[in-house]
């Protein structure tokens, strides 16, 4: 197998340590498609000596990689791609859609589908009037035929799109094709411990660190069409935002 050399640039005047910045470097690399699952890395030798570094500093950034899931060493490989971590902008999106442009081939499942009366907490954060139904919809996303997110989102039951377009696609894509156009969202970004459900159908363990999403969605007319509570594998996942001086 040929192994072709990533481009890195290091900055040495800044802060920021050299191993940190490999490890960036790689990751983009990886992102960006330069490197895909089953590629090889340099070796540690080649490495430490195109980019005129330590050996210790190649194996701790690569140590990085290797905790966050992304590369995997194999005595007699070498170091290797094992996945591809989902890149997801903070913008106005869906993970459907984020997936399947980033060419990740996501899959659902539909673990539950529930219409009814919703509690009052629900029901406030909806801005439903007393006795209007919502749904209640939990779906398990996968990327690539792995698992990356368990989701949970309640509607109003006028505009929810039917159980099997949420199983063959995504719930922003069924809103637009109800006349929904989702102009605006807050959403709050956190991180929780993997509970015993949330690791058995995600494939991780319990205790693992998970990603959380919560966020509203509003209408052009500003009704709430959505409120959605989400958790994603925090080794295959990740948001990222530009933040500018003012």
């Amino acid at each position: 197998m040929v192994i072709t050399p990533i481009p890195v640039e290091l900055d040495r005047s800044t802060p920021v340590p050299l191993y940190h910045q490999l490890a960036q470097a790689i990751e983009a690399a990886i992102v960006r498609g330069d490197l895909t699952p089953g590629d090889r890395l340099e070796n540690e030798l080649d490495m430490a000596s195109r980019l005129k570094l330590s050996r210790p500093t190649i194996r701790q950034a690569i140590q990085e990689l290797v905790d966050k899931g992304v590369v995997v060493r194999k005595r007699g490989v070498g170091t290797q791609v094992v996945q591809n971590p989902v890149h997801r902008s903070v913008e106005l999106t869906s993970l459907f859609d984020d997936l399947s442009t980033a060419g990740m081939h996501p899959t659902t499942q539909l673990l539950e589908y529930r219409i009814g009366l919703p509690d009052e907490e629900i029901r406030t954060e909806l801005s439903l009037p007393v006795g209007a139904e919502a749904v209640t919809v939990k779906r398990l996303r996968m990327a690539g035929g792995e698992p990356l997110a368990l989701m949970i989102n309640h509607l109003p039951a006028d505009i929810c799109p039917p159980a099997g377009e949420l199983e063959s696609g995504g719930l922003y894509k069924g809103l637009r094709g109800r006349g929904v156009h989702i102009r605006l969202a807050r959403q709050r970004i956190g991180a929780k411990a993997a509970d015993q459900d949330e690791a058995t159908l995600l494939g991780d363990e319990v205790g693992a660190p998970l990603l959380t999403m919560q966020r509203t969605a509003f209408d052009d007319a500003g009704r709430v069409v959505e409120v959605g509570q989400h958790a994603y594998r925090a080794d295959r996942y990740f948001f990222e935002t530009t933040v500018v001086d003012r």
